[in-house]
């Protein structure tokens, strides 16, 4: 059994000041395990790119505890959060001039990149080639990063964070600028880093054909994992509280919001079926 490569252990995340705050993440419990593909998906807002940031050690938790890559981030100095991202964890930020040097070329973006690497000149070469190829960048590989266009430029940070070979890929909404020919180009990338590498990849996106190639999809709802998805089959997910989020469809038709209900056991398992009370009389639907 693969081991786990990340871990987020009862995370809250809250933003502002005590006077206005906004709680981002409510208790996430979540495991990846080495080799793994994972789509985060949810609705804006939910807490997709929040745990994203955690993971990469741009932001500390306020309470719980993630660990990467064999580190607990939360007792990490931000030089070595650095560092981590530098040598273990690729990182494509969702605006993707920010993971980019304007000035520098295409080709000087990927060789920059693999700074923390022992490849010589030659190998570092031809990783940039064949990486700005597979992304269909190569004929502008030249050309400075500022002057590549929205889609270019999100194909490159792909390439970018790919560059060192990282054993944890995150990526931010990678396709949301590409037409479908190139964000197909990015999706192979991504499955042969993960096949060829062994490269964990953990993405937020909206993309379903993104979420279908990665395998597993994880579904934030209101800071908390609502659902997994695991080759094609939804399954629900039990907070440390008993909580889960039921499906939109049966909170817009069975159980809406307000609902009474009960669990019942079962000899496969437990029912949840819901329970009109009118004046001490009760009815189950």
């Amino acid at each position: 059994m693969s081991e786990a490569l990340v871990t987020f252990d009862n995370v809250v995340h809250v933003y502002g000041t005590a006077e206005q705050q906004v709680t981002a993440l409510r208790g996430v419990d979540l495991t990846v395990n080495e080799g793994e593909m994972v789509a985060l998906l949810g609705p804006s807002g939910a807490g997709k790119s929040t745990l994203m940031w955690l993971c990469a050690g741009l932001l500390q938790p306020t309470a719980g505890q993630v660990e990467v890559c064999g580190r607990r981030l939360t007792r990490l100095r931000q030089s070595a959060a650095t560092d981590m991202r530098l040598r273990d964890v690729g990182v494509v930020l969702q605006n993707p001039s920010r993971n980019l040097l304007p000035y520098e070329t295409a080709k000087g973006n990927v060789l920059f990149a693999q700074r923390p690497t022992r490849r010589t000149a030659k190998m570092k070469s031809k990783r940039a080639h064949d990486l700005l190829d597979a992304v269909g960048l190569a004929h502008v590989s030249s050309h400075p990063a500022r002057r590549l266009s929205g889609g270019e430029q999100q194909r490159l940070a792909v390439a970018v964070a790919l560059a060192n070979g990282p054993r944890l890929l995150l990526a931010d909404e990678p396709t949301s600028q590409l037409d479908t020919k190139s964000a197909a180009s990015v999706i192979d990338l991504i499955k042969a880093a993960n096949e060829d590498l062994g490269t964990t990849v953990i993405a937020v996106t909206h993309d379903p054909e993104v979420g279908a190639a990665l395998g597993r999809t994880v579904t934030i709802r209101d800071g908390r994992v609502g659902s997994e998805g695991h080759h094609g089959a939804d399954y629900l997910v039990v907070g440390r509280d008993g909580a889960i989020h039921l499906p939109q469809e049966l909170l817009d038709t069975v159980l809406p919001p307000g609902s009474l209900a009960e669990a019942i056991l079962t000899e496969t398992g437990v029912e949840l079926r819901r329970v009109d009370v009118d004046g001490g009389s009760r009815a189950e639907s």
